[in-house]
C-alpha cells in the first residue's frame, strides 16, 4: 500500500511538472547563461571560465569569470568585482590568473593569486589589451595594444575665435580598411606587441613599423622570442589574405620572417620541447573556401609541412600535448563541432562531439576548448537543448562529464521544440544534403503547422544541431521550421563549399527547394503554408527564391545584398570580392555581377515581403534593403520596411534586437497563416 501510495504521489508531481512548463517566450532569454573561454588549469584540477548572461536593464551581454573544480565541485566567482572579465590565462605553474577586465578607464590587466584570492590591477593602458599570453618562466606578460597615429593632413584651418561653435573637423583617411561593421569608424594606428612583468610595472613595446602586430602570441622556450602571425609586406592593405608566420627578439626587438607564400599563415605554437611551430594555414588558390590545415616548422623556419591532409575539414584552435608528439585542434563536421588529435605523422583520430553553444541567436558553429598539461579537455558542449555548458573529458575516458548546468532553472521548466536531423538528394546532382527541422512543443503530428526556412548566413558558413534562440521562438509560436546546409555551406569539405564559387546565388537555391519539397512528401511541409526568410547571406537567398518562384505565402528578407554592383564598393568589407566572389572588379564584370544580383528578379516578385535592416549596417548597408522595399513598393507588392535604429550588421548583438527581429518576423508570417484554426 506505501509503495502503491509513493508512486502516485511521484506521478501527481511528475503529471504537475509537466503541466507547469512553459513554452519558450521572448523573456526567457534574458535569463539565459553559457560558458565561454574555458581554461584549464596546468595541473587539470581547475577551470576557469568566462559566465555569461543577458542584462535586461541594459540590454548587452555581460560576463564574468568562474571557476570550478574538474569534478563540478567548489563552482563559485573568481573575484568580488562587478565588472566584466575576460580573457583568463594560467600562469605555467597554475599560482596564478591573469586576465582582462574593463573599469571607467577602459579595459586592462588584472592579476588573480590562486592561493589568497587576491586580485591586483597591473596595468594603466590607453587602450584594451588583447592576446594575452605568459612567458614560459612565469616572470612576463606578453599582449597586443593598438597604438595610435596621427591622419593625414591635407589643409590647415584657420584658427576659430575664443568661444566659437564650428563643425567638427572632418574625418580623412587614405586607408583601404577604414571602417568595420559593429565598430564604425577605425582610427588611425597599428596594433604593436608589449611585454609587462607579471608582478607589475611598465609595459614595453617589443614591435616597430606600420603593420598590424596581433593574434595568437608564442614564447620561445628560453623567453628570448616570442612568436607571431602579421602581414609586414609592402602593399599589405592590398594582400589582406596574406598572413606570415615572425619571430621577434624579446631585448632588442629584432623581426625575422619565418614563411613567405601568397595566403594566410597565422595561429603560431611553439612546442613544449622549443622545437617547432604549429600553425595554420593555406596557400591562396583564389577561390571562395580553402581549408585551413596544421602545418609544422622547425623554429627557425625550415623543414615546413602539413600533418592534417588526412582531414578534409578546416581546422581551428591548435593546441601541442605534453609530449609534443601531435596536438588538438577544433573543427566541424555535418553541423556538429568537434575535437581532434593529430600525430606529427599526420594520424587523426576524432576525439569529441558537440561542441558549440556560444552563438546563442542562430545555430552556428562556436564554442572553444583548453588541455592541461595531462590532457584533461575542457569545452563548451552544447546541444538542441540548452547553449555552452562546461564539459570535461579525460585521457583515458570515452564519455565526457558536463559539470555545469546554468540553464537548469530555467530550461528544465520550459517545453523547446525538438529538433530532428534529415537529409535528402539535391536534385541537380544527386549530393546528400543535410538540414534540420525543428517542430513546435507538443508537437501534434495529425495537425496542420505553417513550414518556415530560415536560410543560413555566410554563405560559406553552417548551421548544426545547436541550441538556437531564434529557432525555438519561431517553434513557439506554432512554426515547423527547416534550416538546411545547402552547397557552400562549411563542414563538408573544401570541394563542397567551393561550388558557389563564382556561381552565388547558384544550385544552393535547388538544394533548398530541394529540401522543402523533402519536407512535403514527408508530410510535415504543405503547399499553402509555406514561409521564407533569413539573414545577410540568407536573405539574400531568401529575396533570390521568392524571385525564383511563388510558392511562399511571406518572406522576411533580412539585411540582404540585392545588388552586387552597389553593395561591393559601399560596404566595409569593399576590398574582399574581386575573383574570390566574382570574376574582376564591377566595372570589368558588369554582367555578372547583375547577374547574381537579387534585384534583377525582382519583377518576378509577387510575395508579400517584410524588408528588415540595421540602421548602422556597414556590411550589407540600408541602402541594399531599401533597393527591394522601393523596388516593391512600385510594383505595389504588400511589402513593409523595418528599419532598426542603431543596429549594425549583427542585428541581434542587443537582446531586445534578436527579440524585435524575431518578433517582427513572426508578426508578419501571422497576417498569412491559414491554420489558426488548428491551434
Amino acid at each position: 500500500m506505501r509503495r502503491l501510495l509513493l508512486f502516485l504521489i511521484a506521478a501527481s508531481a511528475l503529471q504537475f511538472s509537466t503541466a507547469q512548463k512553459q513554452n519558450f517566450s521572448y523573456l526567457d532569454v534574458f535569463g539565459l547563461q553559457y560558458v565561454s573561454d574555458p581554461q584549464i588549469s596546468p595541473n587539470g584540477e581547475w577551470v576557469v571560465y568566462r559566465r555569461m548572461g543577458f542584462d535586461v536593464m541594459k540590454d548587452r551581454s555581460a560576463g564574468n569569470l568562474w571557476i570550478i573544480n574538474t569534478d563540478g565541485s567548489q563552482h563559485q566567482k573568481l573575484t568580488l568585482r562587478e565588472a566584466n572579465e575576460s580573457s583568463p590565462v594560467w600562469s605555467p605553474s597554475g599560482d596564478r590568473i591573469a586576465f582582462s577586465s574593463s573599469t571607467d578607464e577602459g579595459s586592462e590587466i588584472y592579476m588573480y593569486w590562486v592561493a589568497s584570492g587576491k586580485v591586483a590591477k597591473l596595468t594603466q593602458l590607453p587602450f584594451s589589451p588583447s592576446s594575452l599570453t605568459w612567458s614560459p618562466d612565469g616572470q612576463q606578460l606578453a599582449f597586443s595594444m593598438n597604438v595610435p597615429k596621427d591622419p593625414p593632413v591635407i589643409a590647415k584651418m584657420p584658427k576659430k575665435p575664443k568661444g566659437a561653435k564650428w563643425a567638427e573637423s572632418p574625418r580623412i583617411t587614405d586607408r583601404v580598411y577604414h571602417e568595420a561593421d559593429g565598430r564604425g569608424y577605425i582610427k588611425p594606428g597599428f596594433n604593436h606587441i608589449f611585454t609587462l612583468p607579471a608582478d607589475g610595472g611598465a609595459p614595453r613595446r617589443i614591435t616597430s613599423g606600420d603593420w598590424h602586430h596581433r593574434g595568437a602570441l608564442s614564447w620561445a622556450k628560453d623567453g628570448s622570442k616570442i612568436y607571431f602571425s602579421a602581414n609586414r609586406v609592402e602593399d599589405w592593405e592590398y594582400r589582406f589574405r596574406n598572413s606570415e608566420i615572425y619571430s621577434v627578439n624579446v631585448e632588442n626587438g629584432k623581426i625575422n620572417t619565418l614563411t613567405d607564400r601568397n595566403g594566410p599563415d597565422y595561429g603560431p605554437k611553439v612546442s613544449p620541447d622549443g622545437k617547432y611551430i604549429a600553425y595554420l594555414g593555406f596557400e591562396d588558390k583564389v577561390q571562395a573556401f580553402q581549408i585551413r590545415k596544421i602545418h609544422i616548422m622547425n623554429v627557425d623556419g625550415t623543414g615546413k609541412r602539413v600533418i592534417s591532409s588526412a582531414l578534409d575539414r578546416t581546422i581551428s584552435d591548435i593546441h601541442w600535448n605534453a609530449k609534443g608528439d601531435g596536438l588538438y585542434f577544433a573543427y566541424d563536421d555535418k553541423g556538429n563541432g568537434k575535437i581532434g588529435q593529430v600525430s606529427l605523422s599526420g594520424a587523426v583520430l576524432k576525439l569529441i562531439d558537440n561542441v558549440g553553444g556560444t552563438s546563442l541567436g542562430r545555430p552556428y558553429a562556436s564554442g572553444s576548448f583548453s588541455v592541461s598539461k595531462n590532457g584533461i579537455i575542457a569545452y563548451t558542449q552544447s546541444r538542441p537543448s540548452y547553449p555552452a555548458e562546461l564539459a570535461i573529458r579525460k585521457p583515458k575516458s570515452k564519455n565526457s562529464i558536463k559539470i555545469t548546468n546554468l540553464n537548469g532553472a530555467l530550461l528544465d521548466y520550459r517545453e523547446l521544440g525538438k529538433i530532428e536531423e534529415v537529409w535528402y538528394k539535391s536534385s541537380i546532382d544527386n549530393r546528400d544534403i543535410q538540414g534540420w527541422v525543428v517542430y513546435p512543443p507538443n508537437y501534434d503530428a495529425s495537425k496542420k503547422y505553417p513550414f518556415m526556412v530560415e536560410n543560413h548566413g555566410g554563405p560559406i558558413l553552417n548551421y548544426g544541431d545547436r541550441f538556437s534562440i531564434e529557432m525555438q521562438l519561431y517553434a513557439s509560436a506554432g512554426y515547423i521550421v527547416f534550416y538546411p546546409n545547402p552547397r557552400g555551406s562549411t563542414s563538408y569539405g573544401e570541394e563542397f563549399a567551393n561550388l558557389l564559387y563564382n556561381n552565388y546565388p547558384g544550385e544552393d537555391y535547388n538544394d533548398v527547394m530541394d529540401g522543402v519539397d523533402h519536407c512535403i512528401a514527408k508530410g510535415i511541409a504543405h503547399e499553402d503554408q509555406l514561409f521564407v526568410t533569413g539573414g545577410s547571406a540568407g536573405g539574400i537567398m531568401s529575396a533570390w527564391m521568392i524571385g525564383k518562384n511563388n510558392r511562399f505565402e511571406a518572406a522576411v528578407v533580412a539585411k540582404p545584398v540585392m545588388n552586387w554592383i552597389s553593395k561591393t564598393l559601399v560596404a566595409d568589407n569593399y576590398f574582399y570580392y574581386f575573383d574570390h566572389r566574382y570574376p574582376g572588379q564591377p566595372w570589368e564584370n558588369f554582367e555578372g555581377y547583375w547577374k547574381f544580383s537579387p534585384i534583377s528578379l525582382v519583377g518576378n516578385i509577387e510575395t508579400p515581403t517584410m524588408v528588415m535592416v540595421g540602421m548602422n549596417d556597414l556590411r550589407t548597408p540600408p541602402s541594399e534593403a531599401k533597393q527591394l522595399y522601393h523596388a516593391l513598393k512600385l510594383r505595389k507588392i504588400e511589402t513593409v520596411l523595418v528599419e532598426i535604429p542603431g543596429a549594425s550588421h549583427g542585428i541581434a548583438s542587443k537582446p531586445s534586437n534578436l527579440i524585435t527581429k524575431i518578433a517582427h518576423t513572426v508578426a508578419w508570417f501571422e497576417k498569412y497563416r491559414t491554420d489558426k484554426e488548428n491551434e
